[in-house]
């Protein structure tokens, strides 16, 4: 009973924590579609329900009013997928072992203010691994998959199923399997999530390959493709930035991308100079100064998501620049992809994703080739 009154003590300690951090952010300002600097629009707004075409690329404008997308709903008439979780300890794993988690948040390094001065210590760490596999599946078939960061550490929410039933039925994507892979816990400089989501390397994607995907083959009975333009990944904030950051680094192994409120920023910690920025230097010099890649990428942001949520005032924090810059490398270096910028909303784009979720995943999955 003491233990349990020591934890629900600390947990309100670290909300009233996290609602004092918040009340102290200043709240973002709202970006109009055509201000100075941003990538040109075609202007879907005023009519709520209206996604852009399938197969177009490029920047559109959505919102301010939003219409709940049916693909959410449950279709009797159609097949279910099956759906199961497991979970995977860190003290069984090779990568990633052990964690890390901070006690605050750090402070500006005085001699390099593009990074943070952090306390870290190790800690062990379990993650949920939620798996959707669905009723079209044939045993012993090699199946095309999508990897979402930042799945449930509980009950999953059965919506995104009711979409991949959906869009599967009406033949709009390939029979995918869904790997939701919770992140390993806190966020940002210092923690294990930051730690996964925004360094600019392979790890993450390396750690997947060998630590995830051979546990979703043996216990749920299913074979995954190996060939890259059969694999998704999929995230919203950090996690969007960690799904780019899979298919760049390992491009052999992801070709498309779907991301939400993309941290395209200056997130990465510890700091590395050969990538300075974080994830602004995907923007900044990495896709215009690379050879283009196959990648195919969706993105979307708010029109008041985040501006410099911290104490870093480096440049490199604004999620809506950061986006129309992205779509405007993107754009400039010849690559598929497909921006929506989204009035009325927020980070994270809940309202907006209600209505174009459906329609990004099948944007997302477009032109795919069943394998042979």
């Amino acid at each position: 009973m003491n233990s349990l009154k020591t934890t629900s003590f600390l947990a309100l300690g670290a909300l009233f924590a996290f609602q004092t951090v918040l009340a102290k952010r200043p709240k973002p300002p709202v970006r109009a579609f055509d201000a100075p600097g941003a990538p040109e629009f075609v202007r879907l707004d005023g009519k709520p329900g209206v996604n852009p075409p399938v197969d177009a690329t490029g920047n559109y404008v959505i919102g301010p009013d939003y219409k709940l997308a049916p693909e959410r709903s449950a279709n009797k008439d159609v097949p279910k997928g099956m759906i199961s979780q497991f979970t995977i300890d860190s003290k069984t794993t090779k990568l990633l072992n052990p964690g890390i988690a901070r006690k605050e948040f750090g402070k500006v390094d005085p001699r390099n203010p593009k990074t943070l001065i952090v306390e870290t210590h190790e800690i062990d760490y379990t993650r949920k691994i939620t798996v959707y596999v669905p009723a079209q599946y044939k045993a012993d078939s090699i199946a095309p998959f999508m990897v979402c960061h930042d799945g449930p550490k509980g009950k999953p929410n059965q919506t995104i199923f009711n979409i991949l039933d959906n869009l599967i039925a009406q033949e709009r994507i390939p029979p995918i399997i869904v790997i939701q892979i919770a992140n390993g816990g806190g966020d940002a400089q210092g923690h294990q999530r930051g730690k996964e989501y925004d360094n600019m390397s392979g790890v993450f994607a390396e750690y997947i390959e060998t630590e995830v995907l051979p546990r979703v083959e043996k216990n749920c009975g299913v074979k995954l493709t190996k060939n890259p333009d059969g694999r998704a990944a999929m995230g919203n904030s950090s996690g969007g930035s960690a799904a780019l950051i899979m298919a760049w680094y390992r491009n052999d192994l992801y070709h498309r991308v779907l991301t939400t409120s993309g941290t395209f920023v200056n997130q990465q910690w510890p700091f590395d100079p050969k990538t300075p920025g974080g994830a602004w230097d995907f923007h900044d010099k990495l896709i215009p100064n690379s050879p283009k890649k196959p990648i195919r990428l969706f993105l979307a942001v708010g029109d008041h998501d985040l501006l410099n949520p911290n104490v870093m005032r480096d440049g490199m924090h604004d999620w809506v620049e950061a986006n129309h810059r992205m779509a405007k490398v993107l754009k400039a270096k010849g690559y598929e992809y497909q921006y929506l910028f989204c009035q009325n909303s927020g980070h994270s784009v809940n309202n907006a994703k209600a209505q174009f979720l459906p329609h990004a995943i099948e944007w997302v999955w477009h032109g795919y080739q069943k394998e042979k």
